[in-house]
Parts: C-alpha cells; structure tokens; sequence
C-alpha cells in the first residue's frame, strides 16, 4: 500500500512538473497579462490538482463495475454482440463521440439544474483563465460529469470492470484531462479552421465569461456537439472578464464543505 502511495505521489508530481514546464513560458509568452495571483490561490490550485486527480478515480470504481453487471440485463445482447463486432478502430471512435456526448451533456446539466451547479461554480470561481484551472473542481462535479460520459460505454459494451476493459475509459479520460489543461490555458493563440474540428483556449474561455455566454460552449473536446445543440458561440474577440457572480467560500474546506450542506 506504501509503495503504491509513492508511486502515485511520484506520478503525480512528474505529471505537474512536465506541465509547469510546458504552460508557464507559453502563458507568460502568449497570454494576457493579470495581475500575480494570491499565495492563497496557488495553493488551492495544487490541492485541487491532487484531490481532482484521485478522488474520482477512487468513487467512481464501484459504480462502473455495477453497471457493467448492469448492462447485461438491460441492454440487448445483439447490439452489444454487433459492437463487439466492429473493428477496433471503429470502437475507439464510437466510444469517444458516446462519451463526449455524454459529457457534454453532464456539463451542461450541470449549469441548467441548480442542485449540481451549486457544485460546479467552484470551477468558475477563477478570475483569471490558466491551466491548472482545468483541475480546479469538486469531486462531486467530477464524478457526475464523469459517469454522464462513462455510463454508455458500459452499457454497450464499449468498456468492462478489469484491467482488460478498462483501456478505453481510460485514454479517454487521460486524453480529456491533457486537453482540457490545454484549453484552460491562458494563450491567446487562434487556430484557423481546425476551431471547427476541436476546441480550443478561445472556444473555453468564452464558456468561463462572467456572465453573458457561461451557459455555452460545453464540449470538452469536439465542438460540433454545441452547433448541434445550439450552444456554439466563438466570436473573433475574446472575453473581458472571467469568473462567476455565484459567492464562493475564501477558504478550501468551504469551498469542498459549503456546497453539500443543506440550502435553507
């Protein structure tokens, strides 16, 4: 179990060096220029980094292993026996639209129904947009958005409890985790027509605005999702402010604590 801990802890910490290296010249090189934030917030920041990369993976075990059981009896054997069928390369594709679909979608309820919201404003508490914000949320928004993305690719077949059915979720959630610090990162670059294929920092920052287009742009990763449901907005320019009008606590226990309490 020590031993685990360490490596975890090494795993952890190698992943955050490499990105520091990475995000910090190319924000301090390519973003706009803030003000210097708090002592205060950079600590937030790593523990948020630590708890966003363990607490869901821990939560969220049981529940996917249930309904892999799950979907035996409730989803027809043909469909999943026909998507077994398919070739790998066709798999891995239908499971990355499935759950980015399912992600958006969890994103986006997560905004519309004030219960979940009162969870997810904790990552639109930052007032500036950099890449450690991408981590910056509660467990409880996490797991949520999570299983709305992992959830059909369990009942169709597309993952399975164990090492061996666990590969796909797995990419999935590593890849969405590395281009979600990319799309948080404050660089003002524009990508050209490759904005319409992917998301981009400027696709994002425009869901992170105070106010008036925070309830677009829900995509994580593909962007065709938010034309289709009409929710796309991508101007040339880029956001004046960031943040949320929703009262935050000062402090990362009330921030963890405040949103599961009950509301009077």
């Amino acid at each position: 179990m020590l031993n685990e801990f360490a490596i975890t802890a090494l795993r952890l910490f190698a992943w955050l060096v490499l990105l520091t290296v990475l995000f910090v010249p190319l924000e301090r090189w390519f973003g706009a220029h803030h003000a210097p934030r708090s002592r205060r917030e950079r600590l937030h920041d790593l523990a948020y980094y630590v708890i966003s990369s363990l607490v869901p993976v821990v939560v969220l075990a049981a529940p996917t292993a249930l309904l892999a059981a799950a979907a035996q009896h409730v989803v027809p054997g043909a469909l999943t026996h026909a998507i077994g069928q398919l070739p790998a390369a066709a798999r891995i594709a239908l499971a990355f639209v499935i759950a980015e679909t399912g992600f958006y979608w969890g994103h986006r309820l997560s905004h519309e129904l004030p219960w979940l919201w009162r969870f997810h404003a904790l990552h639109h508490g930052t007032e500036h947009m950099h890449f450690l914000a991408n981590t910056r949320s509660h467990p409880v928004d996490m797991v949520v958005t999570r299983l709305f993305g992992l959830v059909p690719l369990y009942l169709l077949g597309l993952a399975s409890p164990g090492v061996a059915g666990s590969g796909t979720p797995a990419l999935l959630l590593v890849a969405g985790t590395l281009w979600g610090f990319f799309i948080h990162a404050n660089v003002r670059w524009r990508l050209g027509p490759l904005e319409w294929l992917v998301t981009t920092p400027a696709f994002h920052h425009w869901h992170h605005s105070r106010r008036d287009h925070i309830d677009r742009n829900y995509a994580s990763t593909l962007p065709f999702l938010d034309r289709l449901f009409g929710t796309h907005y991508l101007p040339r320019h880029w956001p004046a402010e960031v943040g949320t009008d929703t009262p935050l606590a000062a402090s990362l226990g009330g921030q963890l604590l405040d949103p599961l309490r009950p509301r009077g």
